[in-house]
């Protein structure tokens, strides 16, 4: 393995994605950023590649076609990833199944398991070619328990933990460390957009009590990652001290 491993990111210009990008850049990783808002990738890129090698690749994880074109331009220098850190996902809307829509849920199964099969297809036959790799998918306590309302959205993410599962179970034979980190409340974009745009309503999610930052999440993916080479941290699930599962938080409001 090169001194320097190469991690992939996607998700990077937001929340869990963005902190992992900037921690992994200070513990000298070399990183491919990944992302669909290419002015907030080429920000990022500026800022990281003082500490690091930085390439971006822009793609919507759901669009196949856009995924592969997107590692067909590779560099040669990049086409060795090391790492695979599947942290895009999103939820949309919150509404009992009777009356969910449709397009929400097209959009949750689309991103959050598609768009994960997909990158991971790209970056697999690298990774056994190399007999070595780690990947990280990020699910949620939503993949643990299903809540009201959650119904597809712990759908994809219950998707995420047996995908990770089962990675573990099909690539064994090929060395291939597979890790699955489960957070509860954390405070990022994700309420605004599960909420389309509604700012007073998504705020309301993570008042009165202090919820986990996506530096906590980073922190937890470094430590994966860091581990020597015959220690795999398989499944991690972790709360802020407020939360004891997903639909009991203490909060002083």
């Amino acid at each position: 393995m090169s001194q320097k491993r190469t991690a992939l990111i996607t998700g990077a210009t937001s929340g869990i994605g963005e902190a992992t990008a900037r921690l992994l850049a200070d513990h000298s990783f070399r990183l491919i950023i990944c992302g669909r808002r290419k002015d907030r990738l080429e920000q990022l890129k500026r800022e990281l590649e003082l500490k690091t090698e930085v390439t971006t690749l822009s793609f919507e994880v759901r669009n196949k076609k856009e995924v592969s074109a997107a590692f067909q331009s590779l560099d040669d220098k990049w086409k060795q990833i090391d790492v695979l850190i599947n942290n895009a996902g999103n939820a949309h809307g919150l509404a009992p199944i009777q009356t969910g829509n449709v397009e929400d849920w097209d959009a949750m199964i689309d991103i959050n398991v598609k768009g994960l099969l997909y990158v991971s297809r790209e970056v697999l036959p690298g990774m056994i070619k190399m007999n070595q790799g780690h990947i990280i998918n990020l699910g949620s306590i939503a993949g643990k328990e299903a809540y009201p309302n959650g119904n597809v959205y712990c759908a994809s993410k219950f998707a995420v933990d047996a995908l990770t599962k089962s990675m573990r179970i099909d690539l064994n034979a090929n060395g291939i460390k597979v890790t699955a980190i489960h957070p509860g409340l954390v405070e990022t974009e994700f309420s605004l957009v599960r909420f389309k745009g509604d700012e007073e309503r998504a705020s309301a999610v993570y008042k009165g009590f202090e919820p986990l930052k996506p530096e906590d999440i980073a922190d937890l993916i470094l430590f994966a990652l860091t581990r020597p080479a015959h220690v795999v941290v398989a499944d991690l699930v972790v709360f802020p001290v407020a939360q004891a599962n997903a639909t009991i938080v203490k909060k002083d409001l």
